[in-house]
């Protein structure tokens, strides 16, 4: 088995990582790493539905959709990631405990009494340290988890409170769990590199075969690549979620205005505006202009600065608008 520990905290290139891995690497291999602060989302999850916009934009928090399914995850600079990519057996669809196992021993050596707990959670108590999910192909895995070691707490609940009511559609929802990081169970916790160390090196001595390995200039090039031409992008990371029905209402000086979309592969094909409010002219044109733009708020935004929303909605601002597509 080959341990390699990522060269960097882009959550972009290191969910890229684990793909080029897959595809590339015929020795197994776990991998250690630490993002900056992002969401990472399940494969099969509406992303707009997972987060809070507004907060992860003005903090330039990063989204990127993952590969496994399962529900959405906050990573910061105090959270650390692994992933196990190996060769599958015959018994790999049986569950999560072969590959969590060996996390939870380390722990226990650490004085930290964590567990696995129903399906993927590894706790404490009855708080969430670690979530996992896993993606098998005909003859590789995938399991990954994160691993909550001195995360800021306040960032993760902000960037992942999202409002239900705005969103209908049959993607997968976030369960919402008690977290808490497990440097506070630690008396005279070490710092996070010296536990990412300690779990390296308990990995090592665990596995006779085991060997370091650093990404090659090809590797990196490589995982770049992937990372600028899927992982980073909007098509991926947002164009990819289920069909869904947007519908949010708020509060203007010219009346109550309600936004309802109907939103596919993250393109807006339907919109409509309800409300009491009073219109100037027809709004039949203002319309028409959003179909077929992304929902996204600078693709919105650039269709607002483009369009007069006072000369159809009388006392309706812009910005009043922008802050109805979300």
């Amino acid at each position: 088995m080959l341990i390699i520990k990522s060269p960097t905290n882009d959550p972009y290139f290191n969910i890229a990582s684990e793909e080029y891995i897959l595809d590339n690497f015929t020795d197994d291999v776990f991998m250690l790493y630490i993002n900056s602060p992002s969401i990472i989302v399940g494969k099969f999850q509406n992303t707009l539905a997972q987060l809070n916009i507004d907060y992860i934009t003005e903090n330039n928090i990063k989204v990127v959709r993952r590969l496994t399914g399962g529900g959405a995850v906050f990573h910061d600079l105090g959270n650390i990631n692994f992933s196990f990519l190996c060769h599958k057996d015959e018994n790999e669809e049986a569950g999560f405990e072969k590959y969590t196992e060996p996390i939870v021993k380390y722990l226990q050596n650490q004085g930290v009494n964590a567990r696995l707990k129903g399906r993927n959670d590894l706790v404490i108590g009855d708080k969430k340290i670690s979530g996992n999910a896993k993606l098998t192909t005909s003859k590789k895995v995938l399991q990954h988890g994160t691993l909550l070691y001195s995360a800021k707490m306040s960032d993760l609940s902000q960037a992942l409170k999202s409002d239900p009511l705005k969103y209908k559609d049959k993607a997968v929802k976030s369960i919402r769990s008690r977290v808490t990081n497990i440097s506070d169970h630690i008396f005279n916790p070490p710092s996070g590199k010296e536990f990412e160390d300690g779990l390296i090196k308990y990995i090592t001595f665990s596995n006779l075969t085991t060997t370091g390995y650093t990404f090659s200039d090809a590797d990196m090039k490589n995982i770049q690549k992937l990372a600028d031409n899927k992982y980073s992008t909007w098509d991926w990371n947002f164009g990819a979620s289920p069909e869904y029905n947007f519908d949010k209402t708020i509060k203007t000086k010219g009346g109550i205005i309600e936004v309802r979309l109907i939103v596919q592969n993250g393109i807006i094909t339907e919109f409509k505006l309800n409300g009491d409010f009073f219109t100037k002219f027809p709004v039949e044109r203002l319309l028409h202009a959003f179909k077929g733009c992304k929902h996204e708020l600078l693709a919105v935004k650039d269709i607002i600065s483009k369009i007069n929303v006072e000369s159809y909605l009388v006392n309706i601002t812009g910005d009043d608008l922008l802050n109805a597509f979300f």
